[in-house]
């Protein structure tokens, strides 16, 4: 199941494929009732992981990037030394395995993403991946799909305003739900990106194949080939063209799709919603790590506070 995920990916147009090792840390393997460390050990997973992105990546033109996990360490408070070793662990298999460049993937936290960046310089290069969004990854809201894309284009702008071209090779991400965001939200931003000078574009949490695959489409005339997957997909909704209805058949344009604006005309539809933002942090008790599983005392003391 996993290789064949990676390959959907580099079907859909990907030039690097994950390692599937996100919160694969050492730690986060024996955290509340996970006891994958236990069973199988943290080495191997990491490993397998490693192993089967480059089998993949050998198949197409791809490039392998291990992937730096967060560290319930940290949030726990634990101390610098003990942090850095958590990191290290993971990192000295991907540096075994040969690894092309690391992602230091989506650290809530600042300070934890330095101190991850600087135990990966031990293998270069590295790309730190931060959340970019107003209050800060932990507390972050969001609403709109289309909010939030023109919200990342100007963090982008500012970014290349800071740091120049040195931005435009570091990687952009939007941590979003499939449902949220759409194919033609994703090309929107995937060229809006473009045209500012970043090179590496991509996604996080809830981006599936078919989102890396609109971003190809949008840039297949800078890339000069479309992507395998689009074999059998047409562009823009073209397969519309042969329906019945004259006002459907007008959909199958570029135009028409660059410019919807989909909501479901309810009140309290999942396009206008905003996620739980309960403004935690380091140190905060519910992050604390523990082997033992969440408890349903400790659960009901969740529900209670989520209420309100």
């Amino acid at each position: 199941a996993v290789r064949q995920l990676h390959r959907e990916f580099l079907r859909a147009g990907s030039n690097v494929l994950q390692t599937f090792s996100f919160y694969a840390s050492e730690d986060k393997l024996e955290n509340r009732g996970n006891y994958v460390a236990e069973k199988i050990s943290f080495q191997k997973v990491n490993e397998a992981a490693c192993d089967i992105a480059r089998e993949v990546a050998n198949e197409g033109d791809a490039l392998v990037a291990g992937g730096v996990s967060q560290t319930p360490s940290y949030l726990s408070c634990k101390d610098k030394a003990e942090v850095k070793a958590v990191f290290r662990k993971q990192l000295d298999i991907f540096v075994k395995k040969n690894v092309d460049f690391l992602i230091a993937e989506h650290f809530w936290e600042r300070t934890q993403g330095e101190e991850s960046y600087l135990s990966a310089m031990l293998l270069e290069p590295c790309y730190l991946t931060t959340t970019p969004l107003p209050g800060g990854g932990l507390s972050a809201q969001t609403s709109r799909s289309t909010h939030l894309i023109t919200m990342l284009v100007h963090h982008l702008q500012m970014c290349m305003k800071k740091w120049g071209d040195f931005y435009s090779f570091t990687p952009v991400f939007i941590i979003l739900k499939p449902r949220i965001v759409s194919r033609w939200d994703v090309q929107n931003y995937a060229r809006k990106a473009y045209d500012l000078g970043i090179r590496y574009i991509g996604g996080c949490c809830g981006f599936e194949p078919y989102h890396i695959r609109a971003i190809s489409e949008e840039l297949a005339p800078e890339r000069g080939f479309l992507p395998e997957a689009s074999e059998k997909h047409g562009s823009w909704g073209n397969s519309l063209s042969m329906h019945t209805k004259p006002w459907v058949r007008a959909r199958a344009r570029k135009e028409y799709w660059e410019n919807l604006k989909p909501a479901s005309g309810r009140p309290y539809c999942p396009s206008m919603s905003k996620p739980d933002g309960w403004g935690v942090t380091k140190g905060s008790r519910e992050l604390m790590q523990q082997k033992e599983a969440t408890s349903d005392q400790q659960l009901k003391e969740l529900f209670q506070k989520q209420k309100f």
